[in-house]
């Protein structure tokens, strides 16, 4: 099923292009990752879609356009630091969140055993650290169960560990099979947490896609043997797979998706080669982000 479906949208302030002809489609179940450095139009695509920005032309729509104008009782959101109370507890916040929400009698035992802060729930807010006030913020989104949650940089600021706390608890709950939709310009955060990545840069959306498969499913190789001369001969011979590069011990090449390890270790097994090294991988998100802004910078 289409979560959100956004087509030609575009949002400028004066002569800046913000959001530049923004074409994604988020489907049920997906972890999706907006990532791109400050400024590439990350938080303002979660304020249009949210309804707290005017776009200047194209659109978007929510769930199918099956709860109609209802649709953003679906939805969870943090787009900016955590606001509550200070003089008040988690449970008196996230009450006053329920009553704006129109929610009748949450659970909130559950609601902060899954954010970590049950043991802290007669604690006023101030007496938080950043990162639990972060915690208690994600709390605030589940309220009414929503389908969707959306988090603008949810990490900002946090020490280490802050990060993992946060990470893990994102984890959780995207495992529980909600849709989740964040923004970072921090790519490991991305690729931990995130199912499906979109980079931007400027307004522009370079490339989306699954993490690790955005530019294609082929695999990263890594082969290793006393002989290496014998090596890449045989490997040359092989449907499937290209060498790219030849380092000291082993030889690293591309793999498409249906081969597999034994595959190759059979097959060279076969040659009279036998391996020291065989590792086969997705490639990493780092090196699809390069490789993506690589080849637009070269097509300027």
């Amino acid at each position: 099923m289409e979560i959100l479906q956004i087509k030609n949208l575009h949002k400028s302030y004066g002569r800046i292009k913000a959001v530049n002809d923004l074409n994604l489609t988020i489907s049920q179940g997906m972890v999706f990752g907006l990532l791109g450095p400050n400024g590439s139009g990350k938080t303002t695509t979660l304020a249009v879609i949210l309804g707290i920005l005017k776009y200047d032309s194209g659109s978007f729509s929510w769930f199918g356009g099956e709860y109609g104008d209802k649709h953003r009782v679906k939805i969870g959101a943090i787009l900016e630091t955590p606001n509550f109370y200070p003089y008040l507890n988690a449970i008196d916040n996230l009450e006053i969140v329920a009553l704006i929400k129109g929610v009748s009698n949450p659970d909130y035992e559950s609601l902060l055993k899954t954010v970590d802060l049950w043991h802290r729930k007669e604690s006023k807010f101030s007496t938080y650290s950043l990162g639990m006030k972060q915690r208690l913020a994600i709390a605030a989104t589940l309220i009414g169960d929503p389908e969707v949650l959306i988090f603008d940089e949810p990490t900002n600021g946090l020490d280490p560990q802050g990060i993992a706390e946060v990470r893990q608890i994102l984890r959780r709950i995207a495992d529980s099979g909600k849709t989740v939709i964040m923004a970072s310009h921090i790519l490991d955060e991305v690729e931990k947490i995130c199912s499906h990545v979109g980079i931007m840069k400027n307004g522009v959306l370079l490339a989306s896609g699954p993490v690790g498969a955005m530019l294609n499913d082929n695999l990263l190789g890594e082969i290793g043997s006393d002989d290496l001369k014998a090596l890449v001969a045989a490997l040359d011979e092989m449907e499937g797979i290209e060498i790219t590069s030849a380092k000291k011990s082993y030889i690293e090449c591309t793999v498409q998706p249906q081969i597999s390890a034994s595959a190759i270790n059979r097959a060279l097994v076969e040659k009279g080669i036998y391996v020291n090294h065989l590792v086969l991988r997705k490639q990493r998100l780092e090196e699809e982000f390069l490789e993506i802004t690589r080849s637009q910078n070269k097509t300027k």
